[in-house]
């Protein structure tokens, strides 16, 4: 996974993001896959549900449980 520094995740759009207030960024298919693991990790159901709804719109062929 490559490492967003402020800039570049400041200029991602808010598509790039599965969360509320631009968390969980999704902008490449690895920080999808870390976007599953940590919401699996510390998310509440609902978002959960969004996180994995999100990457899976965006990465359609991504393996998501």
């Amino acid at each position: 996974m490559s490492k967003l520094n402020t800039a570049e995740r400041a200029g991602l759009p808010a598509k790039d993001f599965a969360g509320p207030d631009r968390s969980y960024p999704i902008n490449d298919a690895s920080h999808g896959q870390n976007a599953l693991a940590r919401v699996e990790q510390h998310g509440t159901p609902a978002l959960k549900k969004r996180v994995t709804s999100a990457v899976k719109r965006k990465y359609p062929n991504m393996q998501v449980a």
